[in-house]
């Protein structure tokens, strides 16, 4: 079965702060630990394979040094040759009687303590010398366990070794000294070479002090170990005394005898170094703790720990603070998103910076305050659409209108006019068809004339020859489209004031196209003229203030060019609009200009409005 990652736990699904967080640790923690971890491990190998190659270097000259020194006390026995009283003493092979023996043995010892004790040797503890069942000797202080009895071999004159010495151990005999000072002895066989005979068997009691003497010009570091021993493990000197006489019980586990190599792991690991003596068969050994040759990079790395565990509290205090700083615009941002989603767009998120996330802030802002700009744009669109609807709407069934209308309509009864009732009726029933029945904002052209020319052509019923219209269509106005109910208003004032005024009112829509100067292109151009009383200066001023004006609350007067007006702007652009002309006491002309739009104008400008 594959392993399935959770989901929550996947890395895109983290919050962004966290992302960040987790970034700023892969990408400095994590490597600066590894290089940390590996440049202490290769510095560690480095010492340990420097220290490998140094220390049997070192324990072969050391090993050199003590041999010589051991060859040194082994020549010792030549000193005898230079007195010939001794060496007659010593070609003796038997006493006449005991006084003799003993005074032999008196200037025998005596040239032993002054030759061997007193002339400058302080390693020398003792000589004994092995002649023909005879035992001389000299000691610097009381010894036991050797004596005449031991006059036999392997340490009697007849031993044959071959001009060679031979080191023996404490454990190999049973000689002590006093205060169990540690020693070993030398021993040489002394040949007549006159006669070609043995002559005795010197054995040279030395001090390990001057192997301590040795090692330590070598190696001055208390926490190594150094011990001399022999092929079977058996310890000759060590620089611990107590462990003088004992055995290394791991001697035959070592892989080689010359060179280095670790023992042991972790805090317990130890560099043992060895190195062979072919003279004297014996190994000289060196052992170190790792840890005390790494101390110092121990201090180096647990100060660099430590300060790189304050680098990575500090530094992830700064990623935390960097890191929520940058998020909590962000934070803040989607929360007001959902208040915008909920219709709130009175929101304002604060950001001073001038980095991403300020522009992003700036860019919301703005992005927030279009939309709220455009729905209330929209809603005062279809505000004032609706209340465009409503004003048609009002005067096509206002009571006054529909009185009126109705009472031509009676009256044609009466006189039996039905055609003209029949048209009446068919043109007041299109005009609320027109009204009711269609929903869209723009119409086509031909369709709003249509219905101008309709409400027109009822007027004309009910005023007769008081009233005269014409409509010009300079354009095709079948192919082009305009907002709904722009016309209506217009002719309703104009028939309002000068049926007032005029006996007869004369009223001329044109609808052409013209080059508009705010727009830089031909728009439509709706100019409705009359000969009615036409506006005073103060009153013009008046009504263009008011089509200047956003609301149209509180408006009585000039509520239907206002509307019409506003809606124009609103829909298409503040370059088009109504505009006033007016002769007091002549006529007034009313100008409506819209640019050119076409079936596929309305279509873009209803897609948009869907998105």
């Amino acid at each position: 079965m594959i392993f399935k990652f959770p989901e929550q736990l996947r890395f895109r699904n983290y919050r962004f702060s966290s992302k960040l967080i987790l970034v700023y640790l892969l990408l400095s923690v994590i490597p600066m630990s590894l290089l940390g971890t590996f440049s202490y491990l290769q510095y560690t190998k480095s010492i340990e394979e420097q220290i490998g190659e140094y220390m049997p270097r070192f324990l072969y000259q050391a090993n050199a040094n003590i041999t010589k020194h051991m060859e040194d006390f082994a020549e010792l026995h030549t000193l005898m040759f230079n007195s010939d009283n001794m060496i007659a003493i010593l070609r003796r092979d038997s006493y006449q009687s005991r006084s003799q023996l003993n005074q032999d043995q008196f200037e025998v010892n005596n040239y032993l303590a002054r030759t061997y004790l007193n002339t400058g040797n302080p390693d020398v503890m003792g000589v004994f010398i092995f002649s023909k069942n005879r035992f001389f000797y000299s000691a610097r202080s009381k010894f036991t366990g050797l004596n005449a009895d031991n006059a036999f071999i392997p340490y009697g004159q007849d031993l044959d070794l071959r001009g060679k010495a031979k080191i023996i151990l404490p454990s190999q005999i049973n000689l002590t000294f006093e205060n169990n000072e540690p020693y070993v002895l030398i021993m040489k066989q002394m040949n007549d070479v006159d006669n070609r005979k043995s002559l005795a068997t010197m054995l040279v009691a030395v001090k390990l002090s001057f192997i301590d003497n040795i090692l330590r010009e070598f190696e001055q570091n208390n926490t190594a170990d150094l011990w001399l021993m022999n092929r079977e493990g058996e310890i000759i000197f060590h620089t611990d005394e107590e462990k003088i006489g004992g055995f290394d019980e791991e001697i035959n586990r070592y892989p080689i005898f010359n060179g280095s190599f670790r023992k042991g792991s972790g805090k317990k690991a130890v560099i043992v170094s060895l190195s062979e003596s072919n003279d004297f068969d014996w190994i000289l050994a060196h052992s170190i703790p790792l840890k005390y040759l790494t101390e110092r990079t121990d201090l180096v790395m647990n100060v660099t720990i430590f300060v790189f565990i304050c680098f990575v509290l500090i530094t992830s205090i700064i990623s935390i603070f960097f890191a929520m700083n940058v998020t909590r615009p962000i934070k803040k941002l989607s929360r007001l998103m959902k208040d915008v989603e909920m219709g709130r767009f009175q929101v304002d998120l604060k950001v001073e910076s001038n980095d991403e996330i300020g522009a992003l802030a700036r860019s919301f802002n703005s992005m927030v305050a279009t939309i709220h700009e455009l729905i209330e744009t929209n809603f005062d669109i279809k505000i004032r659409q609706k209340e465009a609807e409503l004003y048609a709407l009002q005067s096509q069934i206002n009571p006054h209108f529909m009185y009126n209308t109705l009472e031509t309509i009676n009256m044609a009864v009466e006189d039996g006019r039905s055609e003209m009732v029949v048209e009446m009726v068919t043109l007041l029933g299109r005009m609320l068809r027109f009204s009711v029945s269609n929903k869209n904002k723009f119409v086509a052209i031909a369709d709003e004339v249509q219905h101008i020319s309709n409400y027109l052509t009822i007027q004309k019923y009910r005023f007769n020859d008081r009233l005269l219209f014409e409509i010009d269509k300079k354009t095709d106005i079948e192919s082009f489209y305009t907002p709904k109910f722009i016309l209506q208003p217009v002719i309703e004032n104009a028939i309002k004031y000068g049926l007032e005024t005029r006996k007869a009112l004369d009223i001329r829509l044109s609808i052409s196209r013209e080059f508009g100067a705010r727009s830089g292109e031909e728009d439509i151009v709706f100019r409705i003229w009359d000969n009615g009383p036409g506006i005073d200066h103060d009153r013009l001023e008046k009504l263009e203030r008011s089509l200047r004006s956003e609301t149209l609350a509180h408006k009585d007067s000039g509520f239907g060019l206002s509307n019409v007006n506003a809606r124009i702007m609103i829909m298409l652009g503040q370059q088009y609009g109504v505009q006033l002309h007016s002769i007091f006491g002549k006529g007034t002309e009313v100008i409506i200009r819209i640019p050119v739009i076409t079936l596929n104008d309305v279509a873009e400008k209803s897609k948009s409005k869907e998105e």
